[in-house]
């Protein structure tokens, strides 16, 4: 199922348009099988995501595999210990993603999608969101900075470094999961001028999406908010504009879906319009030694703060 905001699809470069897909992510690394039927729905959202005139295409952290900590790093007697990551089937992650990338060359759609990055041995893998560029060509990859203290214990290596990559003459920033407890981790992609931010998270938590949406409001960028299928019934992927408005759902049924909006730096949307042209310069300016001229230094009246 297809949930869309908006009219027909504009061709201004300051317009691209974002599907957000929910899709069902395995966590069992070392199952082929289930690796192979998660690509198999992604190329199917993908599919409809063209269908639906969408730019850019957005999926869930994991969106091939989110390993359970249950099934790569746990003792026999239920204990946590480093993950064996030998047991994971590389070989068919690597094909299903490159089958995403000759698909999304095909469909002429820039696709970002969450699987593992394996480094060299013995360091651990990246938990990763890669991102294919409408030429088929994987372009970017971010690898998730922030950690839980399970994930930077037991199974990744973090990341180092921020990714924006432009879409349509959209700038694209790029989060997972539990980066969003880090504000100053989306501070940085405002100042780095980003228009959208893709948070694709693996988790069952209704306030991580207040949390989106509360970027949203602070920043004035958009977010795609990319969760998986089988949590969708607390809170589905969706999309959210500049000032905090939830633009789009996908319905909250455990199905696999879309939610598809058009990011609009034009746009005459009164609430986008203010957050874009006034709140977000306002909040640069503000920061940015405004006040500083202004203030009444050396005047007792405002230093002494016992007296009415």
């Amino acid at each position: 199922m297809t949930t869309s905001a908006g009219g027909q699809h504009s061709h201004s470069a300051r317009t691209t348009r974002l599907a957000v897909a929910q899709s069902t992510v395995p966590e069992d690394p070392t199952d082929p099988g289930a690796v192979r039927a998660a690509g198999q729905e992604i190329r199917a959202l993908m599919e409809q995501a063209a269908d639906a005139g969408a730019r850019l295409v957005q999926f869930p952290e994991g969106a091939l595999v989110y390993p359970s900590k249950h099934v790569v790093a746990t003792s026999r007697e239920g204990t946590l210990i480093p993950a064996d990551w030998s047991r994971a089937a590389w070989d068919v992650l690597r094909e299903e993603a490159e089958s995403i990338a000759s698909l999304a060359g095909e469909l002429r759609l820039w696709t970002a999608f969450g699987s593992l990055h394996p480094l060299t041995p013995p360091n651990r893998p990246h938990n990763s969101l890669f991102i294919v560029s409408d030429r088929g060509e994987l372009v970017g990859r971010y690898d998730k900075r922030f950690l839980s203290h399970t994930e930077v214990s037991y199974l990744y290596t973090p990341g180092r470094e921020p990714l924006v990559l432009e879409v349509g003459g959209i700038q694209v920033g790029c989060a997972l999961c539990v980066e969003a407890n880090f504000p100053p981790l989306f501070a940085e992609y405002e100042r780095l001028g980003v228009d959208c931010l893709l948070l694709s998270v693996m988790v069952d938590d209704a306030p991580r999406a207040r949390v989106a949406q509360a970027y949203a409001t602070l920043f004035c960028y958009w977010i795609g908010y990319a969760v998986p299928a089988q949590f969708s019934t607390t809170v589905p992927s969706g999309i959210v504009a500049p000032g905090g408005r939830w633009l789009a759902q996908c319905p909250a049924d455990g199905q696999p879906a879309l939610a598809v909006a058009d990011i609009d730096l034009d746009t005459a949307d009164p609430d986008i319009s203010i957050a874009l042209r006034y709140a977000r310069p306002w909040r640069r300016r503000a920061q940015e030694g405004l006040y500083e001229d202004r203030m009444a230094v050396g005047d007792p009246r405002s230093d002494t703060r016992t007296a009415f």
